[in-house]
């Protein structure tokens, strides 16, 4: 346990940190489901819409490395793209 006030605000801090990342990354991890559980192209491609603005959103933020970032969104966009219409 944290001794120093300026320990307890940090420790109060890293906790407030880790749930914010948690559910960013939960909610990009969902969106990648979803994207590549969908067989159907025009609900693909609405669903991977909003994966790749969270995706941006998250890099910029810099909850997500920039490449890790580039990378999902060139995984979904390949997948959708080699959906049949």
């Amino acid at each position: 346990m944290a001794n120093h006030a300026s320990a307890v605000k940090r420790a109060r801090q890293n906790e407030t940190r880790r749930l914010r990342n948690k559910a960013i990354h939960s909610k990009i991890n969902t969106l990648v489901k979803k994207v590549l559980s969908t067989s159907e192209k025009e609900q693909a491609e609405v669903i991977l819409k909003e994966a790749v603005s969270t995706i941006d959103k998250a890099a910029v933020k810099g909850k997500l490395h920039k490449n890790t970032a580039g990378r999902k969104k060139a995984r979904i966009t390949k997948y959708v793209n080699t959906l049949a219409k």
